[in-house]
């Protein structure tokens, strides 16, 4: 009788791992933050496993000139809550985008990441920029199309 063996690839180590440039100019918000995840995530990589974090390192830049569709831009909002009663805090992307422009596109890519233990370690191989500069040159990321 014939034993078929189950392998489990072990997690890149972190001089293993590529990096990615992406210039989101003109981008939709939505569609970038997706491919965006899927490469933070190692998902679009065969040896992609669930429980490890198998992903690449993303720079983005032109963050701040990211594009929403539909009336987003005038009704979208960030809506937190402090824990005290009566506390809701409501900030309207207009005045997100005019104080951290970084933060519209981080939001997006962790709301598309699970929420498990891995996310924090996905979350810091993404680098987001408001301009076009970046301190990653010596990495030398290659361009990601989206």
């Amino acid at each position: 009788m014939k034993v078929q063996k189950t392998t489990t690839p072990q997690a890149p180590k972190r001089e293993e791992r590529k990096w990615y440039v992406v210039d989101a100019e003109d981008k939709v918000l939505g569609r970038l933050a997706t491919e965006i995840a899927v490469v933070l995530r190692g998902k679009n990589k065969p040896t992609f496993t669930p429980h490890l974090d198998m992903g690449d390192y993303v720079v983005v830049i032109n963050a701040d000139k990211v594009k929403l569709t539909g009336l987003k831009e005038e009704q979208k909002e960030y809506i937190h809550h402090t824990g005290y009663i009566g506390h809701l805090r409501r900030k309207p992307i207009a005045t997100v985008r005019e104080k951290n422009p970084t933060r519209i596109l981080e939001e997006a890519v962790a709301g598309m990441i699970p929420r498990n233990r891995l996310k924090k370690f996905v979350l810091e191989k993404l680098k987001v920029y408001a301009g076009t500069e970046h301190p990653h040159g010596g990495q030398n990321p290659t361009p990601l199309n989206i």
